[in-house]
């Protein structure tokens, strides 16, 4: 694809890099290289992003694939997410409440230690944690976040959608960033619901990855400036696609800078201008 040549400063919120020497068994997703993901990157002008790990065989969990996420961020324009799970079923039924009561963690789950040690490890910036797939984190690895405090981006949708992300994680003192208006896949009424939350809950911010309705990203980015980050969900989609999406909107240029960079910055520190770490 051409290099697109738009005058933001970009930086991307949500993008998945897989450990390299693990690319050809990844259980899904597109496989990619560093080099590739930098590539694309560099081509839709985006400067820096957030890298986090795909998913892994059920049990295996995520501290091999973390590290090496990290270890491949290094001398490149990546910050490293931790993608954490745990015992719990995130869905609402009587069923899984039930099983809930009885959850406890298995010796691949994340644990308050291991939260603590990825958040002073200065390789990592924050988490990324996908309910569905992998589960949510028992009350006390809740705790050991809120401590922390570094910012969650959640990959919310019909099974884990956000009125349960308000119940179980919202309130707390981290960050919380839901993929895609958390309404994967493409569920308008739970985007708009997403963006509804943010009147409520000042910790709350939305990424645009797999995003494709103009009207809720015209909306949110409206009301709602401060809380919109870019995010492509590259290397599945290319970012000029999540770029493209963003400058087409009918929004102002700030509206667009701010989820371009300012916005991520507030964030996450370490993606301001001049910031290498």
């Amino acid at each position: 694809m051409l290099e697109l040549n738009h005058g933001f400063r970009v930086v991307d919120f949500h993008a998945q890099l897989e450990p390299s020497d693990q690319a050809e068994v990844a259980s899904r997703g597109r496989e990619t290289t560093p080099e590739a993901l930098e590539r694309e990157l560099h081509q839709a002008g985006v400067v820096r992003a957030v890298v986090s790990p795909g998913e892994r065989p059920e049990g295996e969990g995520y501290l091999r694939a973390n590290n090496a996420v990290a270890r491949l961020s290094v001398d490149r324009p990546f910050l490293a997410f931790a993608r954490i799970d745990g015992p719990r079923d995130p869905g609402s039924r009587a069923a899984s409440r039930l099983r809930n009561l009885t959850a406890s963690r298995a010796p691949h789950h994340v644990s308050p230690g291991d939260v603590e040690q990825y958040a002073y490890d200065d390789r990592f910036h924050g988490f990324t944690l996908a309910p569905e797939r992998d589960g949510l984190p028992d009350a006390e690895t809740l705790d050991q976040l809120d401590d922390v405090g570094l910012p969650v981006v959640v990959r919310a949708g019909r099974s884990f959608p956000p009125a349960a992300v308000a119940e179980t994680l919202l309130g707390r003192d981290f960050p919380v960033v839901l993929a895609g208006f958390g309404g994967y896949p493409l569920d308008r009424e739970l985007m708009s619901a997403s963006i509804d939350l943010l009147d409520e809950h000042d910790q709350l911010y939305l990424d645009t990855r797999y995003v494709r309705f103009r009207s809720v990203l015209e909306r949110a980015l409206l009301e709602h400036p401060d809380r919109v980050l870019f995010g492509s969900g590259a290397p599945e989609t290319h970012p000029n696609v999540g770029v493209m999406e963003i400058l087409t909107l009918d929004v102002s240029e700030d509206a667009m800078r701010r989820a371009f960079s300012t916005n991520p910055a507030r964030v996450v520190p370490a993606l301001a201008p001049g910031e290498t770490s």
